[in-house]
């Protein structure tokens, strides 16, 4: 059993819209941390909230898959797991900017706006198979490049950041 609970329905003109729940607590490894601007932690550090996720975590959110050409393969590449904004909203993040944080100290700012306005992946999956960290894993932010040719550019490919290891949302 999951230790999901219910916090509150939001109302907004008598529209009910998604409910927000309580992150619960990562039991497996933790692949991915959020901080900052988080209402919905599941962890406390030093006084700062924190949103953490273990892949099963990540696979319990809607999954989308889309399959893109990048500049890292020579061959479009299928790449599924959940949207980012639905990952920030698993933990209320809100804010104007996120910094993706790699395994490598890797750190990128992306627009809020972004992954408002665009499919952006959360992708854990590549070609259906997990990711390894020697294969751009275990998570990697991924632009839908093929739906929009206006992301087509260096600035978003600087975005794309794999071996995610953390977000902060500023």
């Amino acid at each position: 059993m999951h230790r999901r609970h219910l916090l509150c329905l939001a109302a907004l003109g008598g529209v009910v819209t998604r409910p927000a729940f309580a992150l619960e607590a990562p039991e497996g490894q933790v692949v991915l941390t959020l901080s900052g601007r988080v209402r919905s932690p599941n962890l406390q550090v030093q006084g700062e909230a924190l949103a953490q996720f273990d892949m099963a975590m990540l696979e319990r959110l809607p999954q989308q898959s889309y399959s893109t050409r990048t500049p890292w393969y020579s061959q479009p590449r299928k790449f599924t797991g959940p949207l980012l904004r639905d990952v920030l909203a698993a933990a209320m993040a809100t804010g104007g900017s996120l910094r993706a944080t790699a395994l490598n100290d890797y750190r990128v700012d992306i627009p809020f706006d972004d992954v408002q306005r665009y499919d952006v992946l959360l992708a854990r999956l590549l070609d259906d198979k997990p990711m390894s960290v020697r294969d751009k894993g275990p998570l990697f932010i991924i632009y839908p490049f093929d739906a929009h040719t206006a992301l087509r550019k260096a600035l978003y490919y600087t975005r794309c950041a794999w071996q995610l290891k953390s977000i902060e949302v500023q």
